[in-house]
């Protein structure tokens, strides 16, 4: 029961929140608005100037940001900064106005009443969004205890300036047709009062330099992702400040830029990933730092040569354009070095991602270096997961699968490409906390995906040969196996009995010839079918066509057999082959052929035996339907892969435009 009230009090607190914040904003607009509205109504000779102030950006921007916060974060000391602060730049805007329209029409008592009203709210908003705001930001609290002094002498130096303003003395002249009297002048403070004025303002400068520069140390000390958070507010900071220093004549740009303040606190405040924010700072330090360096080596060598080469114009002018142009690209990726490193700092650099990914590569097998690899992977991009598929570029069965944290309903699909071949491909879950800019994270896969490809092939390779091996070893056993049964069931069992009928027949050779003279043709018949039994045991071992024909004639017997008509074409002496390489060449192109009788409606074959010195390629092309789309490779594909695979060699089966061809280069 008492949770239960206790989150009916705080949900009634936020909702009670929400409504004050949005009451503050849409008074600050509408006094903003009507203000500035007065303003543009009085006289042309009491019109304020300049007409637009940063009070006016100030008193739209910040409560409208400040009540949009304290919507997602009602207890947020900045957003609250913002809804006071804005106010009190929309009193100063109102105050001003009604000051003016009160002094044209001839009523100066109120209108220094007016402006008295216009000084105090200026005051707020000095002390909140000047003097606070830049030490909270963005995470709304100070960067440290020892900057609490600092926040004291900020808040301090603006009430004082604020109440030299309220107890000013009258001056003895105005831009105005009339003095605007002071009712709480002093006038004992006259002839300090430019000094007073000047001493407050440069403190005052002095203490927006230090929240700058708070920024700047918080940026330092920060994480990758803390640094990409701080750059927003930064950035607005930096800008707003060097035209505010640069005095009245930048007004207009100071008024604009205030605006941008409280937009940039709101993107980090609530968004960790800042709409790119750092790629819009690599990209501005980078094409500043290029301009200015490449603008000052073309002026400086082109007005030394200029000096040494005073008489060929033309030949200054191309000095300097090779100077600049050899200058660009170097300079171009240090700059982008020291931004990645200032934004990301070491950690999500691609050459340190290179060196973690060599490391990892060479330290383990391919099996552990896979999911070695996916960490770093993981790690570097700063996303929430990822998964690496080995030998999968669709949704089927990965010959290897490393999931590494949530890569998501949607990710990034990203093929495994080795040396043109499609060996897996890596799914990239979305950004992380640290996140990194949309260039950035592309550079940094770009670097990561060739490791990757390296270590998918080599579980490829680890997993083919290890299949292989076993296939081997299988078919070995299998084969002795059948000889054994072969042996033992069929010829031991035929001499068996042979033997038994030469004991009878001899027994009865004496008592019974004519029996025994039966018994010795059942005998005979017997030894043909042994004679036969071990002939097939002999052709299961080797094809007797190779012995008979040699190799390129056990191809052209092949080639009779029924189906559409073949022609065999051998290059080069396909005589004296190595044993094993002539009863693979045989095998493949047997299997060749029975393909493309049985499955590409083919209307014409070649077989090729091409010899060389360190090769012998066997090519079957037919004129056939070719491969279908979506194959997938049956045992016969597979079989005549492997027999090239044992010999050290390579079977590709393509589609060179029309039909289809096998081409197995087996080393001899």
């Amino acid at each position: 029961m008492t949770d239960t009230l206790s989150a009916s009090r705080a949900g009634s607190d936020a909702g009670g929140a929400r409504w004050a914040a949005g009451a503050l904003a849409a008074l600050a607009v509408t006094l903003t608005v009507a203000g500035t509205a007065v303003q543009l109504s009085v006289p042309r000779e009491w019109a304020p100037w300049p007409p637009f102030v940063p009070d006016h950006a100030a008193g739209l921007a910040f409560p409208l940001t400040g009540a949009f916060l304290i919507r997602h974060r009602p207890r947020l000391r900045l957003a609250w900064l913002m809804c006071v602060g804005g106010l009190g730049s929309s009193v100063a805007v109102m105050a001003v106005g009604l000051q003016n329209a009160s002094a044209a029409g001839g009523d100066l008592e109120s209108a220094g009443w007016l402006r008295v009203a216009a000084v105090a709210g200026w005051t707020v908003a000095a002390c909140t969004l000047s003097a606070l705001l830049p030490l909270l930001s963005p995470d709304d609290r100070l960067p440290s205890r020892r900057w609490l002094p600092v926040a004291v002498l900020a808040v301090a130096v603006n009430l004082a300036e604020g109440v030299r303003g309220a107890v000013r003395p009258a001056p003895p002249t105005s831009r105005y047709p009339e003095v605007v009297p002071n009712p709480l002048a002093v006038e004992a403070l006259a002839p300090y009062n430019a000094s007073l004025q000047a001493g407050l303002t440069l403190v005052m400068n002095a203490c927006v330099v230090l929240g700058l520069l708070s920024l700047v140390g918080r940026m330092r000390r920060a994480a990758p992702a803390g640094r990409r958070q701080i750059a927003w507010p930064l950035s607005a900071f930096v800008v707003y400040t060097a035209f505010l220093l640069l005095g009245q004549d930048y007004w207009a740009l100071v008024t604009i830029w205030t605006a941008a303040i409280p937009v940039a606190i709101a993107f980090a405040v609530l968004r960790h990933r800042l709409y790119g924010i750092d790629t819009v700072i690599s990209r501005t330090v980078v094409a500043t730092g290029l301009i200015v360096t490449v603008g000052a080596v073309y002026f400086g060598v082109s007005a030394l040569a200029g000096l040494l080469l005073s008489d060929y114009d033309q030949l200054a002018g191309l000095a300097a354009t090779l100077a600049a142009g050899a200058l660009f690209q170097p300079l171009r990726a240090r700059l982008r070095r020291m931004t990645d490193a200032m934004l990301y700092g070491r950690h999500g650099r691609p050459e340190e991602l290179a060196r973690r990914l060599t490391i990892e590569v060479g330290a383990r097998e391919p099996a552990n270096a896979l999911a070695a690899v996916t960490s770093v992977v993981r790690d570097g991009l700063g996303v929430t997961g990822v998964v690496v598929e080995v030998g999968a570029d669709g949704p089927g069965r990965p010959e290897m699968r490393v999931e590494l944290g949530v890569a998501g309903a949607e990710p990034r699909v990203v093929p495994l490409v080795w040396h043109g071949e499609p060996v897996g491909r890596m799914l990239i879950g979305p950004p992380g906390p640290r996140r990194f800019s949309a260039a950035y994270t592309e550079r940094l896969i770009g670097t990561a995906v060739p490791y990757v490809a390296d270590v998918a092939h080599a579980v490829l390779m680890a997993a083919d040969l290890q299949r292989s091996r076993e296939r081997i070893l299988t078919a070995r056993e299998e084969e002795r196996r059948r000889l054994r049964r072969d042996l033992h069931d069929g010829l031991g069992m035929a001499l068996t009995n042979m033997a038994m009928s030469l004991s009878i027949a001899r027994t009865n050779l004496r008592q019974a010839p004519s029996a025994a003279d039966a018994l010795l043709l059942d005998l005979r018949s017997g030894m043909d079918a042994v004679s036969q039994e071990v002939r097939e045991l002999v052709y299961g071992l080797r094809p007797p066509t190779l012995d008979d024909l040699g190799l390129a004639g056990a191809v052209r017997a092949l080639a009779a057999e029924p189906g559409p008509p073949v022609e065999v074409v051998a290059e080069g002496e396909t005589d004296a082959l190595p044993a094993a390489v002539e009863v693979a060449a045989y095998r493949i192109a047997q299997e060749a052929l029975t393909n493309a009788r049985k499955h590409a409606a083919a209307g014409h074959v070649t077989v090729t035996l091409a010899r060389s010195e360190r090769a012998l390629v066997v090519r079957v092309r037919d004129d056939g339907r070719g491969l279908p789309a979506a194959r997938r490779s049956g045992v016969g594909f597979a079989s005549m892969r492997e027999r090239a695979a044992e010999l050290g060699g390579t079977c590709l089966i393509t589609s060179p435009g029309t039909g289809t061809q096998v081409e197995a280069v087996l080393p001899l």
